[in-house]
This record gives C-alpha cells, structure tokens and sequence, in this order.
C-alpha cells in the first residue's frame, strides 16, 4: 500500500481532517465516514479507473428538452434563479455531455460556459471568476474533494453563488440498498451537516431550499 491510499484511509478529503472510522462493507467496497464533517469515503480499492468512469458518463442520455430532465434540474435552477440579479455571467461545472441546466439558465437572460474533464474540457476557464457556479451530480464523483471546493471558491467573485445538487445521505440503515450509493461512480456521500461545515470553512452563507440542493454564497 502506498503512501497515498494509506492517506486516503485516514484522512477525509471533503475535510482534510484525520480519523476516518469504519462504517459499513457491501461487496467488494469499503465505506468509511468522517465523525468531523459527516461525509461518507468509499476506499479508494473500490473506485473505478478513469476510462470505466467515462464510459459510464457516456451511456447518460439526457435530453435539452426532456420535460422530466428540466423539472429535475429546476430543483436547482429555481431558487438560483430568484436569487441571481439579472444577465450574469456563470459556469456550469461538470456540466456532461447535455448540459441542459446552462440551457435553462440562458433562457432567464444569464450568460453560461461549460466546463465538463470528459465532454468541455476547456481549462482556461477556471483561471476565471464568475458571478455563479452550479455543480448538479458532480460532487458525489470526485477524488479529492477539498482541492475542488478550494477551486471553486477561487472562482466565486465576492457576493456570487455556488449552486449544488446532490442527494443527501441520511439513513444509515438503508445506506446498502440506497440507488444512490449504487452508481459505481458515486464516491462520496454528502449529509446537510457536510455542506454546514464546507460553509463554516470558507466563510460561505448556506441556504437548503429543497432537498438535495445547497446554495452557498461567498461574502461581499
């Protein structure tokens, strides 16, 4: 064992903090939670390699103009929107291979880049700020949570928000069976607690206007 998974056994990546206890084996995958900031890790021995999680993206079909793709997403896009002034200038981060969420925010008069390691891999882009980010099914899939977090903050202009959708963990009970923890791709799993401590750490204002959706906004 290296180095680097022996840190990852150890020490959460959402917080960076040590202590990592063991929380529950399905299969072949180990899961440990965090007692700082409530996130569960699944052991890095259980993720997949990069080109069979690309794969998996690949085989998502969301549609611009699916009727039930655009409800989902305006769990998010909604309570943005009413908190957004008008025409500004955003990027939707991980946004996939449909990024019908920058679509629906255009249509309200914003302006909306995209931004996706596998489908938009436009890299200047994040040496930019922006008035908002929107993240919606990405957090759940990243290696090193911190140093995204740490990222998307660089980004925020002072006063602008950082829109994310995710679903909850919440019942430990049901964490085996859970859909969610089913996608092989979904690594880490986020408790509203999770998002307090993220909020408390960079100063963020945090808002939950629906379930499996926070809104952080970065102080003027």
């Amino acid at each position: 064992m290296n180095d680097t998974e022996l840190l990852a056994r150890s020490h959460c990546s959402v917080c960076d903090s040590e202590g990592l206890r063991d929380f529950v084996v399905v299969g072949h995958r180990h899961y440990r939670r965090c007692p700082n900031c409530g996130a569960t890790l699944m052991d890095p021995a259980g993720w997949l390699t990069e080109p069979e999680e690309r794969a998996v993206y690949a085989l998502h079909d969301n549609q611009l103009d699916d009727p039930g793709y655009r409800r989902f997403l305006d769990k998010l896009a909604g309570p943005l929107l009413e908190r957004l002034p008008p025409v500004q200038q955003g990027l939707d981060f991980g946004c996939g291979p449909g990024p019908a969420l920058a679509s629906m925010l255009e249509e309200s008069g914003h302006r909306v880049a995209l931004y996706d390691p596998a489908f938009y891999p436009d890299a200047a882009l994040l040496g930019r700020q922006w008035d908002f980010l929107t993240c919606t099914e990405v957090v759940e899939h990243l290696r090193h949570p911190m140093a995204v977090f740490r990222q998307l903050d660089r980004m925020l202009r002072p006063g602008g928000w950082l829109g994310i959708m995710t679903c909850f963990q919440t019942d430990d009970s049901r964490f085996a069976n859970w859909h969610y923890r089913r996608d092989p791709t979904h690594i880490v799993f986020y408790r509203e607690e999770t998002f307090a401590w993220l909020a408390r750490y960079f100063g963020w204002s945090l808002t939950v206007p629906r379930k499996d959706v926070v809104l952080l906004q970065k102080s003027a």
